[in-house]
């Protein structure tokens, strides 16, 4: 199932809107931004020295335990104000050692400057040094200076990083982002990665580079640098999450789904915003710059509808079908590799990164793709054996229809005319009987007006039997293509014909359609299908439900078999046309 053409190309433009936010951001920062430390230094004329005058709050400053009114003893790595320190003098040239033991005696240390000392006392001077932007700053308070012991020291606040490295290393993370967008792109919409996945190329592309180029705002700690990567990362992976839901079979699992996402796309706002009003929040972070809660919350925009759209959800739903492994699990990978990314972006090179993707296409090419072809030859084997049903369904209903029918219609005719009115009626009989018998292998009305009036005809012919009511809801829309109207009758065929068997009235079937989709459902009140129904009904050689399944895959469609809580079965089919 794909979402449609026109959510597509909407999904398409905001992938590459944000993808050229997302690169423009990754390479302007280190390029333009500058280290604001958030911190603003005055001159104290009266004592010769420099002061903090004021901290910006949850500032890189203020996070090394810089505040307002500590004293300045060197700013970028310049010394300002000298503190008291025991300097141990050499011993004198003519000091005689020890007789006993060879020592030389050493003089006592002596404390210099004996009281904290300014380098200068010019105020010019000071104000000039005062006026640079600050790249590194030691700081004492006036408490711990006035009780300064040359002895112990004094703990001092230190903030020695102006964000220049750590930026410009951060264009290596970048520029490994970038590779990952056009090479995953590329990788996918060509279908190399495996066909039927191209429209997930650009958001997949974008999901799993987006950590990567967004990895300098991480390193300005600036508050806005924080508030754009707590809103940016989680608006990257809506465009995959989007695709995926679209390939979720079921409309209600498709809500929880889309409930779970935005659940999660919100809350990862909101705690990346949380960390900017808690910086103790870091020291929880990594990679740096972003906490497990929203690391986790963003991580599952992509992990829940992946994994949900990789196979059924919900318990008692039929087991997944052989010839969806590849599909699954390549959606399921498409799912967890952004979190993967988010999870490793840290790292310099991304080795960590390769590794998983090494490790996929590994996995591929000598576990999932081996299965995947003998399981793609299964399924060809079982269409083959499907398509020469259908032809010799047709080929005895024509037989039937020109050779059987036509002599009983004549014989009939023959009885009536020699009066023999009970003969007639038994040739009457047997020929509706192998009308309904041609009706079955091979409907006319299922090829001239479509499955819905198909319907009509078969709730009509299964009510006289089932004992009850059988009710048919319609909305016809746009006729969906002839095998996928096969298939569908197909399938209400095999599911009437069990709501009879095991079921009981009243029977409920819905089927609608329009342009490029259509669903059926049925729904008895009987005491529901067992879980263990299919591997049972294998084993006794019955494989209805085994033909419905393979009627389902045959046209791509979902088949949904389950037990209501409160009784009674449903049998849901979805077809999304691409």
């Amino acid at each position: 199932m794909v979402i449609s053409r026109i959510s597509q190309a909407w999904i398409e433009r905001a992938t590459i809107g944000l993808a050229t936010v997302a690169i423009a951001v990754g390479v302007l920062t280190p390029v333009v931004a500058r280290m604001d430390p958030g911190v603003q230094l005055l001159v104290n004329e009266a004592a010769s020295r420099i002061e903090v005058a004021w901290v910006e709050p949850y500032s890189p400053a203020e996070r090394y335990g810089i505040r307002a009114g500590m004293i300045a003893t060197a700013v970028n790595d310049q010394l300002v104000l000298r503190l008291p320190g025991a300097i141990q003098p050499d011993p004198a040239p003519d000091v005689t050692p020890d007789p006993n033991t060879g020592e030389i005696p050493m003089p006592s240390p002596v404390i210099e400057p004996a009281v904290p000392t300014p380098i200068s006392t010019d105020a010019t001077v000071l104000q000039a040094i005062a006026d640079q932007p600050v790249r590194s700053l030691n700081a004492i308070t006036p408490g711990e200076l006035a009780t300064y012991d040359p002895n112990t020291g004094a703990s001092q606040a230190f903030f020695g990083d102006d964000g220049r490295n750590s930026l410009r290393e951060s264009i290596l993370s970048v520029i490994f982002g970038i590779g990952i967008l056009f090479g995953t792109a590329w990788l996918v919409t060509t279908g190399r990665a495996g066909r039927g996945l191209e429209d997930l190329g650009l958001p997949l592309a974008l999901a799993a580079a987006a950590p990567y180029l967004l990895v300098p705002l991480t390193s300005l700690w600036h508050p806005l640098a924080t508030v754009g990567y707590a809103i940016l990362l989680p608006l990257t992976m809506l465009p995959l999450a989007a695709v995926l839901i679209g390939r979720i079979g079921g409309q209600q699992d498709r809500r929880v789904v889309v409930a779970a996402v935005a659940v999660c796309a919100v809350g990862a706002v909101v705690a990346g915003l949380a960390r900017e009003l808690n910086p103790t929040m870091d020291s929880l972070a990594w990679p740096p710059g972003l906490a497990w809660g929203p690391t986790l919350l963003t991580a599952g925009i992509t992990v829940v509808p992946g994994v949900v759209a990789a196979g059924p959800a919900v318990p008692g739903a039929e087991p997944m079908a052989s010839g969806r492994v590849l599909r699954s699990t390549e959606l399921a990978i498409a799912g967890v590799t952004p979190a993967v990314a988010l999870v490793v972006a840290g790292s310099a090179v991304g080795w960590a990164f390769v590794l998983w993707v090494a490790a996929i296409a590994a996995a591929g090419r000598f576990t999932v793709r081996p299965l995947a072809r003998l399981a793609s030859r299964a399924q060809l084997q079982r269409d083959l054996v499907v398509a020469a049903t259908e032809a010799e369904r047709a080929r005895v209903a024509a037989d039937i229809h020109d050779d059987a029918l036509q002599e009983l219609t004549l014989l009939v005719r023959r009885l009536d005319a020699a009066g023999d009115t009970e003969g007639a009626d038994i040739a009457r009989t047997v020929s509706d009987k192998l009308r309904a018998i041609c009706g079955d292998l091979r409907l006319p009305i299922l090829d001239d007006l479509g499955v819905g009036p198909a319907l009509d005809w078969l709730v009509l012919r299964i009510e006289r039997l089932a004992g009850g009511e059988v009710r048919l809801e319609r909305a016809d829309g746009t006729r969906p293509p002839p095998d996928v109207e096969l298939a569908f009758f197909r399938v209400a065929q095999e599911a009437l014909a069990n709501a009879v068997k095991h079921g009981k009235p009243p029977i409920v079937v819905r089927y609608r359609s329009a342009a490029g989709a259509a669903s059926l459902s049925i729904d008895d009140s009987g005491a529901g299908i067992t879980p263990d129904a299919g591997d049972r009904a294998e084993r006794e050689g019955h494989f209805g439900l085994l033909n419905m399944q393979q009627r389902a895959e045959g046209i791509g469609a979902i088949l949904d078999i389950r037990r209501w809580p409160s009784g009674g079965t449903h049998v849901q089919l979805e077809w999304r046309g691409r």
